[in-house]
């Protein structure tokens, strides 16, 4: 009996001791189902995503939505994002969640601050609360408690201020993840305690300073971006430390001075962005030692050489950009032969120099059998062209502009089909219109202006060239009449044929000139590069991004053109600019002008207009460059809102009788008082003139009556002559009111 007493108090012992230790256990799991509903009543609409958070069904706690636990029932996984949660974190207590490892808030609507009280999730691994623009205040000091923490994201948040040292402390950390955050002040040199990490991403920030020494403890990083900030001085040499590193971006700050040398040590190394700095001096050769490099970008800095070995053996290379810097090179000793993989070379505004022709008479690039980028402009380059430069198959970006390139562009039984932007301009290429260009049906963008191209202009390039939008043939020696089918084309918005030998009229069939009859808004570029294209805007020579397609204009000036303008371009509803200055135009300028709502700039000066101004002309409200110099207009000049902000008087000198503003005002305040005045005075001469034709008649007859008057039949003669005079006379003056008053009535 005493053994089953035994027994039965060991067992009440036992349910005790379960019912005693599960007690706090069920006060935990509690507590995190308060918490989470807690914060959920301080969110706004967060019934529709967090319809399950309910005290009423509590104990299924881990069936909740966007909720995982682990085996003993702990909240460990809370994944919020892009759940549309609209409030602040301040009613969340985070100290409820010890064993929570993963927590996701990105892509909401929070707004107010990060609570300190984050640090007290001290289990934390993954922390992600990126795109939450509202967020505002500083990054907590708190965060450096996390000590488990390896991935770290806080881009596209309105968090600002400092980065705080703190952060050192996140020792287990591979992934972090500030951009766009308005981070200020420096860099902390805590940031190299962080030797686990990966990926570190700080850009589009405002940092200063210079970029850490300790950078380089960091030697399993393989992508560091500090783009878009306000760095300055050195890249530091221990970023040659960093043996894994793959990707390199820096663009966009203030960066010095000379790139250190041993720079491509990793062996992986496969993007390098150091573009829009101040860095000079040789560019480091080292960069494709480990033979992985893919991408190389350096636009916009002080370059001043490329050493023969950087890039001859880069057999991977693929993207290489260097314009606008001072590198002053032979262009066949920056590449080899054999870089197969190329598709872009981007080395515009430099020092480049030596001819693109192998000994053998070939254009080396035509090796290069994936290139479909080439932009060499603004450059020295010279010699001619070969016709393998042709054949390369997908090249669709071309610009040799502004170099010393001469000779005739050469014709290609296999020209690239591909081709979108060609510009050739202001070279010394000569020779007729390029008949290769005729099976380029995909090209957008032809510029070869500048040159000494002669001949006539062919009457098939709306055909076989239908999606022209940029065309421009100016400053070349061109002659013969502008062909009719110019004016298909459908998509056309800037034509230049200035400065040219071009004669007879204008054409005037605009209907299918589409391209240029409405406003253009869309953006035109080929892939990201942006193409240029040089334009005369309001007197002033502009190189025009094509990237950005509003640009619609007609530039006929400097050729011997005649006949009257055609009213047709009136109904270029999109035009911008309109040039047919310098020609020998006549009559008068179209009625229908002030159409042209959008026009900026026009020039109709060194012609032979005729007539006056339109009065439409006070329709055009974004006029604000004119010039009407130089013609045989005449009258009053139309008072617009618009036109009354065109202050120089030079714009109408060299006309027949122009007057009002900016000029000498007219005599009257307006053309229909002058019209008035003028009546009244022909009124007053035709008075005049009638009284004296009448005093005249009357006086010679009256002397040559007094004369015959002593004698008997003189004296009846005369009488009856005065009588037969006075009815004359009678009539004559009632002709001749008569007359004047019916001219008077036309007149009116």
């Amino acid at each position: 009996m005493k053994h089953l007493n035994s027994v039965g108090l060991f067992l009440l012992s036992c349910t005790c001791l379960q019912l005693s230790a599960a007690a706090p256990f069920r006060a935990g799991i509690s507590r995190e189902s308060e918490a989470l509903v807690n914060w959920k009543a301080s969110l706004a609409s967060a019934d529709e995503s967090l319809g399950s958070w309910s005290m009423a069904n509590s104990t299924s706690l881990c069936s909740w939505m966007h909720i995982s636990c682990d085996l003993a029932g702990h909240i460990t996984d809370l994944s919020l994002g892009g759940t549309s949660l609209n409030g602040t974190l301040d009613r969340l207590d985070f100290s409820a969640f010890p064993q929570l490892e993963n927590l996701v808030l990105s892509n909401n609507s929070l707004y107010g601050t990060l609570p300190a009280g984050i640090g007290n999730l001290t289990s934390l691994v993954r922390l992600h609360i990126s795109d939450n623009p509202y967020l505002r205040g500083a990054i907590p000091r708190s965060i450096g408690q996390l000590k488990h923490l390896s991935r770290l994201l806080l881009s596209d948040v309105g968090l600002d201020g400092t980065l705080p040292e703190e952060i050192g402390n996140l020792t287990t950390l591979e992934l972090l993840f500030l951009d766009s955050v308005t981070l200020t002040g420096s860099i902390p040199q805590a940031i190299g305690m962080l030797v686990k990490l990966r990926m570190l991403s700080m850009q589009q920030n405002n940092l200063t300073g210079n970029i850490p020494l300790q950078i380089g403890n960091m030697t399993e990083l393989y992508a560091l971006y500090f783009s878009d900030n306000y760095l300055e001085g050195q890249l530091p040499g221990t970023i040659s430390n960093l043996i894994n590193l793959q990707r390199l971006s820096v663009s966009k700050n203030q960066l010095t001075g000379h790139i250190v040398t041993k720079l491509g040590n990793s062996s992986s190394l496969d993007m390098v962005d150091v573009s829009y700095n101040k860095f000079s001096g040789l560019f480091p050769p080292s960069i494709c030692m480990g033979n992985m490099l893919r991408t190389v970008t350096a636009v916009y800095n002080g370059f001043t050489g490329i050493h023969h070995q950087t890039f001859q053996n880069c057999t991977t290379l693929v993207y290489v950009e260097f314009t606008a810097n001072n590198v002053v090179a032979d262009i066949r000793d920056i590449f080899g032969e054999h870089l197969v993989q190329l598709r872009m070379i981007a080395f515009s505004q430099n020092q480049l120099h030596g001819t693109l022709l192998t000994d053998e008479g070939e254009v080396f690039l035509c090796n290069y059998t994936s290139l479909d980028l080439i932009d060499l402009s603004d450059n020295v380059l010279d010699g001619g062209l070969s016709k393998c430069f042709w054949d390369i198959p997908r090249l669709g970006f071309m610009d040799l502009s502004n170099n010393s390139f001469n000779g005739v562009v050469p014709l290609s039984r296999t020209f690239p089909y591909a081709l979108e932007y060609l510009r050739l301009a202001n070279n010394h290429f000569e020779g007729p219109f390029p008949l290769a260009l005729k099976k380029c049906k995909k090209l957008t963008t032809l510029d070869l202006g500048g040159n000494n191209f002669s001949g006539t202009i062919p009457y098939w390039i709306s055909k076989d060239l239908p999606g022209l939008r940029f065309f421009r043939l100016s400053s070349n020696m061109f002659d013969g009449i502008i062909p009719r089918e110019i004016l298909q084309f459908h998509q056309l918005q800037l034509l230049d044929l200035s400065k040219n030998k071009l004669t007879g009229a204008i054409p005037d069939d605009f209907v299918n000139f589409t391209g240029m009859a409405y406003e253009q808004n869309d953006d035109s570029g080929y892939y990201h590069y942006k193409g240029n294209i040089q334009i005369v805007w309001k007197n002033v020579d502009y190189v025009y991004t094509t990237k950005i397609a509003g640009m619609v204009g007609i530039d006929l000036s400097g050729n011997v053109l005649s006949q009257e303008i055609p009213g047709g371009l009136a109904t270029l509803l999109g035009l911008r600019y309109l040039n047919l200055s310098g020609n020998h135009l006549s009559g008068c300028i179209p009625e229908d002008i002030g159409n042209l709502v959008l026009l900026e700039s026009l020039d109709l000066s060194r012609n032979q207009l005729s007539g006056e101004i339109p009065p439409s002309f006070t329709g055009l409200k974004s006029m604000s460059a004119l010039n009407l110099s130089s013609n045989r207009l005449y009258g009053m000049i139309p008072m617009g809102s618009q036109l009354q902000t065109l202050v120089d008087p030079s714009i109408y000198i060299n006309n027949l009788g122009l007057c009002g503003f900016p000029l000498e005002d007219c005599v009257n305040s307006s053309p229909s008082k002058q019209n008035e005045r003028s009546q009244a005075e022909d009124r007053e001469a035709l008075w005049l003139y009638c009284f004296v034709a009448a005093g005249f008649i009357f006086g010679f007859w009256l002397y040559w009556g007094m004369l015959s008057f002593y004698s008997e039949t003189g004296r009846c003669a005369f009488y009856q002559y005065v009588d037969n005079m006075q009815e004359k006379f009678t009539k004559k003056v009632h002709s001749c009111i008569s007359w004047f008053q019916a001219k008077a009535s036309n007149e009116v």
